[in-house]
Formats: structure tokens, sequence, C-alpha cells
């Protein structure tokens, strides 16, 4: 069975972390595709955000020489705030036989409570966790915890090994605000799009 990885982000811009653990989780859960999905409206987050037309150029820039990566516009093209279950379900839907991962980061794990349906999210696919500095799943809540032992069990929930880079998409916009480029942070392909382009400024 082929498997998917689904990416969500805001990718605000896309830097050299956000590709770090995209490549952990294909070789970790040995995946086909990666599949990588800027936001369009997240209902649980608020940022300021570039338009989506230069997000979604910056990750097909920064992927282009991974053969095992891919963007898809879906989370954009859609009116109003994108769920996460529904764009699950889009997937599933269009890749019935394949088995899908979800990718997110220890800190939105710890708020799985919080989105919407996310009982029927966690039955529909599988979620694969980034580790982050700090944060333990002893610190979930309690409306998570028997989910979170009957998921590792069944090996539906795996936790990344692969640390996360100490890279923020905030400490760029900064830097860029400043008229600073941050070499090591980004591939230079999309340094120079955001320069061409004007953006952060």
């Amino acid at each position: 069975m082929k498997k998917i990885g689904l990416f969500g982000g805001s990718f605000n811009p896309i830097h050299n972390g956000h590709l770090h653990i995209a490549r952990a989780f294909a070789d970790e859960l040995k995946l086909n595709t990666v599949v990588f999905l800027p936001t369009g409206a997240p209902y649980h987050k608020s940022s300021t955000q570039v338009a989506g037309e230069h997000r979604l150029a910056m990750v097909e820039l920064a992927i282009e020489d991974e053969p095992r990566f891919a963007a898809s516009d879906l989370d954009l093209v859609r009116k109003g705030a994108t769920y996460t279950i529904e764009t699950i379900q889009i997937f599933k839907q269009h890749y019935p036989n394949h088995q899908i991962w979800w990718l997110m980061g220890m800190d939105s794990l710890l708020q799985l409570h919080t989105w919407k349906n996310w009982q029927s999210l966690v039955r529909q696919t599988n979620i694969a966790v980034a580790a982050r500095a700090g944060q333990t799943l002893n610190q979930a809540p309690e409306e998570l915890q028997e989910w979170l032992g009957e998921a590792l069990e069944k090996g539906s929930l795996k936790i990344l090994s692969a640390p996360i880079c100490d890279i923020s998409s905030t400490e760029i916009r900064e830097e860029l605000h400043q008229d600073k480029i941050l070499s090591q942070a980004q591939p230079e392909k999309v340094s120079a799009y955001i320069r061409k382009h004007n953006l952060y400024l």
C-alpha cells in the first residue's frame, strides 16, 4: 500500500526547518509522497500572511529538487475557513487505496481536542508528530489521554525521532524586515523570490 503524508502550514515563508522535518516524515514512515499544503484561512490561528499564491510559489521552489515532495493549493482555493478534517476527507476520496498520514507539531497535538470534529479526524487518518523542546505527551489534556494510549498502541500515532531545527518563520520575517537574509535558514531560491517580489518589507 502506498503512503501519502500531508504537511499543512502557513509556510510564511517556508524554510529549511520545514524541509528537514518533511524529510524525516518521509524517511521514518517510508512515505511515497509528502504533500505540502499552504493554509488558506486556518480558523485556530491568526497571523499576518503574504498572499497564498506567493506562499505556494515559495514552497514549489523549495521542493523542486526533492522527488518525494509535492505541493497542493487545495487549502488555498477553498473558500472560508479551512478545516483539517475536510482536507483529509478530500485526499481520502482521491486516494482511497492509500494510507494517509497527517504531520503536526507537538504543540498542535496538545491542542488537538480544540480542533473541529477531532474525534472523527483521528479515526480517518494516521498522525505523525514532530517533537518540540520542552513538550511531551505527558502534558496532554485529559480529553486526549485515552485516545493517545490507544493510538500509540495500534500504531496510528507516531512521534518522529528527528529533532526540530531551531528555525522560525517569525524570526525570518523579522530579519527580512530589517533587510537581512538568513542564508542558512532558507533555500537560496526562496530568498531570491522574496527579494524579487519585495515580500516581508
